[in-house]
């Protein structure tokens, strides 16, 4: 399967986003992605699935080599973006989420990197409007009679709030 056929996990597109600040070795990113981290606070993975994500962005032909590290320990082999793997993570940062429950991870943590690397989110915050809308006008449409429904209705208020889609 290639890379482009293979959706990937949210923990790989985070390391490339990462990765696309500046080379990285994956002692570093586990510690950005660690529960008290910089990131981990918004979207934690532990050492095994960054070193996964790692490995498996560099056989999808989305990272390289970038050299080594050396410091306390072993030495750290560092890992950049190819072009590829720089042009998939600017589609992926462009695309809005489908889902109301994709918010709180997916599109906060995309907003995290546009922030980190002073990009705007302008463009990508418009598209999720956009994609929410309709949604969100189905949800206000519908009776909140049971806790299920009335969650529904409360988190696509609290989406469109955080999105300014009142």
């Amino acid at each position: 399967m290639t890379s482009a056929a293979r959706e990937r996990t949210l923990t790989e597109w985070v390391v490339l986003g990462l990765l696309a600040e500046a080379p990285a070795h994956g002692f570093s990113l586990t510690r950005l992605l660690a529960p008290g981290g910089e990131i981990g606070r918004v979207w934690a993975a532990s050492r095994p699935l960054t070193y996964r994500a790692i490995d498996q962005l560099a056989q999808d032909d989305l990272i390289v080599t970038a050299g080594t590290e050396s410091g306390r320990g072993p030495r750290r082999t560092l890992h950049e973006l190819t072009p590829e793997g720089r042009a998939a993570l600017r589609g992926w940062l462009r695309a809005p989420v489908s889902r109301f429950r994709d918010v709180r991870a997916e599109l906060l943590v995309k907003l995290v990197l546009l922030e980190r690397s002073d990009r705007p989110s302008t463009t990508l915050l418009a598209a999720q409007r956009r994609t929410f809308a309709p949604l969100l006008a189905q949800v206000r449409s519908l009776p909140a009679t049971d806790p299920v429904s009335r969650w529904r209705k409360a988190q696509a208020e609290a989406i469109a709030g955080f999105l300014e889609l009142r």
